[in-house]
């Protein structure tokens, strides 16, 4: 039977419940049982699929191609869950089915109301996820605040489940924020008490109270937390700021105990806490043997969430090599303004992640152009592959204008085009390849020398292809097309042989990166980086050359 954890948030938001929730899976993990976690966002999209990035940050795409929030994400890599679309929910695809349900004639000419019929669409979620997953545990997170508007109906819903499935197979972990007061050099609890009141007008008493707070929290303040807040004095913990990376939050969690006391308060029984491999993980991270320099070109590069997975996937990369990698963010209307020169020394490595829309192209294009000059290590993923197809179709093929029908419809040269079947669909979401696709790769190249199988499967998030027309000729300028559909139609991968590594992908490889498996193309793109910054170390040494 599983048992369920829900994961409030009070004060204010960003406080970090996502990591929290992850935080609980990967500890249960290492006591021997099986999660799943879910995520229950307020807003009222259907998902974050048309969302800015300015909005909402990075949108994280599953394996069954569902387009849902980042702290998914953060699931995946802090545990062995492998989410789907049954793991995030909307308060958009909450009313959708209800209003669905209601114009079939569902509830029977009944009056349709929040409760009971929202709360139980909701409570419906829980179980279903429950039902196909198995899960031992179960770690639902309540996007928002305690006291927004729009998180009333899940609070309810949660209230009423909890009634429903009784005090030993449900717990409430309250994150809120113990702020410092500069002026009085004091932590303050007051907002936490106000919040835990509010949790509690609404019916929920939190079990575990996790104080986020940048410095330590006393015996004493946290007495006065659990009287204040009716919460028992060993389950009011601290969730102190780490100083590292976020991969030592568990670590730090379990010296507080919320594992034991997760366990006894659900009576699970599991074996005793192993986390030797994460431990080991963390280790190579804050203990790293030198430092490479990855440049990240976009066009959100002010937003830390706009590009979270690659920068997770590039930590776990420079991890397998025992190397810190230093991101440097640039934006890629700043390189048309300045051009590379400036904005590239001391670079080890490019990487140009996905996007949509024209902003900024020319610029990616050029660093793109400069890398392989250069003999940088290049990494292309999604708009990436398109800009670097873009950059060998006018530079070595000599297709003059040469462009993608998204950049320009009318270009000469269109390299990167939608799909005849594409093109009469006016559904902005039905031309996307979305979710996990299968792809064939080409021995010999370094697509295949880093998967070391003939066959893997990526998640995909773009509408433009690779234009099969001019195939030919861009292989004949000599770029190499590594890896295709199963079927060979459509072009996966792409490579430039005579580069120390120049690869673009049509797939998002970051999705699939994880602490203790990175993902192969980011490592092996991290290994060259790495390479390049040893031999400019130590110029009189010459690196093991590339295995083709």
């Amino acid at each position: 039977m599983t048992k369920f954890i829900f994961v409030t948030g009070g004060v204010c938001s960003s406080l970090g419940k996502g990591v929290a929730a992850a935080t609980v899976g990967t500890l249960l993990e290492g006591r021997g049982l099986s999660v799943t976690l879910q995520k229950f966002d307020p807003y009222l999209n259907v998902d974050p699929g048309t969302m800015s990035p300015y909005q909402h940050g990075e949108v994280y795409v599953t394996d069954d191609g569902a387009e849902t929030d980042l702290d998914l994400g953060y699931y995946e890599r802090f545990t062995h869950s492998e989410v789907s679309r049954l793991n995030s929910v909307s308060t958009g695809q909450i009313y959708e089915s209800v209003i669905r349900r209601e114009r079939r004639g569902g509830y029977l000419g009944k009056t349709v109301q929040v409760i009971p019929h929202v709360t139980d669409e909701i409570k419906s979620r829980v179980r279903t996820l429950a039902e196909n997953t198995g899960a031992d545990v179960q770690i639902c997170e309540i996007g928002g605040t305690v006291g927004d508007i729009e998180s009333i109906p899940f609070l309810e819903a949660i209230r009423q489940f909890a009634h429903e499935e009784g005090d030993e197979n449900v717990l409430f972990i309250h994150v809120t924020l113990i702020p410092h007061v500069p002026a009085a050099d004091e932590l303050k609890t007051k907002p936490t008490q106000h919040s835990v009141m509010k949790l509690r007008e609404i019916g929920i008493q939190p079990d575990i109270l996790l104080c986020r707070c940048d410095r330590p929290i006393d015996e004493d303040m946290k007495n006065k937390l659990s009287l204040f807040c009716n919460v028992e004095p060993g389950a009011v913990l601290s969730a102190q700021d780490v100083t590292t990376t976020i991969y030592e939050i568990p670590l730090a969690y379990s010296k507080e105990g919320i594992d034991r006391i997760v366990m006894e308060k659900l009576k699970l029984q599991g074996s005793p806490l192993d986390m030797s491999r994460w431990e080991d993980f963390v280790q190579r991270v804050i203990q790293p043997e030198g430092t490479v320099r990855i440049a990240v070109v976009g066009k959100y590069s002010e937003l830390q969430d706009a590009y979270r997975s690659i920068y997770e996937a590039l930590l776990h990369g420079g991890a397998a090599h025992r190397y810190k990698v230093e991101i440097v963010k640039i934006n890629a209307e700043e390189v048309e303004e300045k051009g590379c020169t400036e904005l590239m020394h001391g670079i080890h490595g490019v990487l140009i992640p996905g996007g949509f829309g024209t902003r900024g192209i020319e610029g990616k294009i050029d660093v793109i152009r400069y890398a392989r000059e250069n003999e940088i290590p290049f990494f292309g993923i999604c708009l990436g592959m398109q800009c670097a197809t873009i950059e060998v179709a006018r530079h070595l093929a000599s297709l003059e204008n040469a462009n993608s029908t998204e950049i320009n419809p009318e270009t000469p040269h269109p390299v990167i085009s939608l799909l005849e079947e594409q093109m009469k669909i006016e559904d902005m979401g039905g031309t996307m390849r979305l979710g996990a696709y299968h792809c064939h790769l080409v021995p010999g190249t370094k697509a295949h020398k880093a998967y070391g199988v003939p066959d893997m499967s990526e998640r995909h998030r773009h509408r433009y292809e690779f234009n099969n027309k001019y195939r030919e000729k861009l292989e004949d300028a000599g770029l190499r097309i590594a890896g295709t559909s199963p079927d060979g139609k459509l072009v996966e991968i792409v490579e430039v042989p005579d580069h120390p590594w120049f690869v673009g992908v049509q797939f998002h490889p970051e999705f699939t990166s994880r602490p203790l498996r990175p993902q192969p193309l980011f490592r092996d793109f991290v290994g060259a980086a790495v390479r390049i910054a040893e031999k400019q170390r130590h110029p009189l040494v010459s690196p093991a050359a590339d295995e083709e």
